[in-house]
């Protein structure tokens, strides 16, 4: 006799779930303790449902939050096959709490990076990562609405946090291969002479080649979509065998980077976001 299929999650439980998740991720951001079991055992309680039916709805919170390019509880690892309906509980509670994406996206503890700028550097992402995934039109669409990129893209302090990250790794990297004269000529320009010049660090190659860097960090995951303004598209393209993107993501708990060089649209989906209106 074939098993009876777990009945569709209520909009009333997937709102409990959402709640007592970002309850949970609200004490892990603050590094205040608590129990996982614990919580899983209060919402068995009030919605009936089961230990690892209520994990795997976690691991999906975890799985949209990433998508938002959203910070999510470690140990829920992300978890695709998720339903609409989820995605609309946690646009309600997003809509319902907007201090949450209001919120210090470099937090204070980020800090002692300074003292430590270790930086886990490996190959970009693959493309089409999950692109097949049927829910993902809905999670684009709030992708859209609360714009993860434009926020980072305004917090100077989370880009100057990683443009120092990027700075510490480019000098550590030249001292250890032994290129003291080189690593002496590496310059923050975006800190001495601002954002103009269409990249933040100018650094060197081992063989001494020019090495122009612009930064963008984040605190989500290696596919958050980021903003390139018009210029540092264009130096990209001109300067193409100096220039490179140094993409920091994961920042505010364990940071990790990757580079892109031009051409961008090989990496990347480039999409105009604005248009100059001119008087005629």
């Amino acid at each position: 006799m074939a098993k009876d299929r777990p009945k569709p999650w209520s909009d009333a439980e997937n709102d409990l779930v959402v709640a007592d998740y970002f309850a949970m991720l609200a004490k892990d951001l603050a590094g205040r303790p608590y129990s996982k079991l614990e919580h899983n055992r209060n919402l068995q309680r009030v919605i009936q449902r089961g230990e690892k039916s209520i994990e795997f709805k976690h691991q999906n919170i975890s799985a949209v939050l990433q998508r938002l390019g959203e910070v999510w509880i470690p140990g829920y690892k992300p978890r695709m096959n998720f339903q609409n309906s989820l995605v609309f509980a946690i646009e309600r509670w997003l809509d319902d709490h907007p201090e949450h994406l209001n919120r210090a996206l470099f937090p204070a503890s980020a800090i002692r990076l300074r003292e430590s700028p270790l930086l886990s550097v490996s190959d970009p992402p693959p493309p089409n990562e999950n692109s097949s995934m049927k829910s993902m039109e809905k999670v684009n669409a709030i992708v859209r609405k609360f714009d993860v990129a434009d926020r980072e893209q305004r917090n100077r302090a989370l880009g100057r946090a990683g443009e120092q990250l990027v700075l510490a790794y480019e000098l550590q990297r030249l001292v250890d291969a032994g290129k003291y004269q080189l690593a002496n000529r590496v310059k923050w320009i975006s800190d001495l002479e601002g954002d103009g010049a269409g990249y933040d660090i100018a650094s060197f190659s081992l063989d001494g080649r020019p090495r122009l860097i612009e930064v963008k960090t984040t605190n989500g995951w290696s596919r958050t979509p980021f903003y390139l303004s018009r210029n540092e598209l264009s130096v990209a393209n001109e300067r193409i065998d100096e220039w490179c993107l140094f993409r920091v993501w994961n920042f505010s708990r364990e940071p990790k980077g990757f580079e892109l060089r031009p051409p961008l649209d090989a990496h990347v989906e480039l999409s105009p976001t604005s248009y100059l209106a001119s008087f005629r």
